[in-house]
């Protein structure tokens, strides 16, 4: 029985119990990927369907993840299919089950508004935000927001982050970030700004159909 009800692996060399970043990545994109294109059918579309379903899947596995085992979790064991043959990067189990919690709380809360209740309101819309912050930010950067509020609520200090973002310790050369960078970054935004203001007209119109097949078909 403890072997079934448990939060994270032992590994050897490490001093508390362990998860594998990469897969769980690769589960956060699986998520997100889902969760996004059931918001935007619900935006653009006024169906809710999907982001009902979406909404029951991330809630029960988030809540195996953290009441039963994240071995269980079916996003974690595709992600683990997906990510096998790459080498696996370790990440202390504590953070990440306290953050995961959190993800309990806004789905079970979404999924009580959304599917029990059979509602919608601005407090549906912020939380689906959120969890796609959530999502995005541990996909694509492997940034655990949730893991940050870990040590407002626990005295111990988390161990084993990805990227070892809990030790301190002075960047690399490679790492850091220049004034003309910055600059490039700020003007980039600057250009996009631009483009909205200049060609917001041309953008909004329909492309025509370059060589007439949409016309043809018609035709026939």
């Amino acid at each position: 029985m403890n072997r079934i009800i448990k939060f994270g692996e032992d590994v050897e060399g490490y001093d508390i119990p362990i998860l594998n970043e990469r897969e769980i990545r690769a589960a956060s994109g699986i998520l997100f990927l889902m969760m996004f294109i059931s918001i935007l059918v619900a935006i653009l579309k006024n169906d809710f369907v999907m982001l009902k379903y979406a909404t029951t899947i991330f809630f029960t596995d988030i809540a195996i993840r953290v009441f039963v085992n994240p071995e269980f979790s079916p996003s974690l064991i595709i992600g683990r299919l997906i990510v096998r043959n790459q080498v696996p990067e370790y990440v202390g189990a504590p953070q990440k089950k306290f953050a995961w919690m959190i993800g309990v709380f806004l789905s079970a809360t979404m999924f009580i508004l959304l599917v029990i209740v059979n509602s919608y309101s601005p407090i549906t819309g912020l939380i689906c935000f959120i969890c796609l912050i959530f999502l995005f930010f541990e996909a694509a950067f492997g940034i655990c927001l949730g893991c940050k509020f870990y040590p407002i609520f626990y005295k111990e200090k988390a161990k084993y982050c990805p990227g070892e973002v809990c030790d301190i310790k002075s960047k690399q050369d490679i790492q850091k970030t220049s004034g003309v960078q910055m600059l490039i970054v700020f003007v980039f935004i600057a250009y996009i700004f631009l483009a909205v203001f200049l060609f917001n007209d041309n953008f909004s119109k329909k492309p025509y159909d370059l060589f007439g097949i949409e016309s043809s078909a018609q035709s026939e």
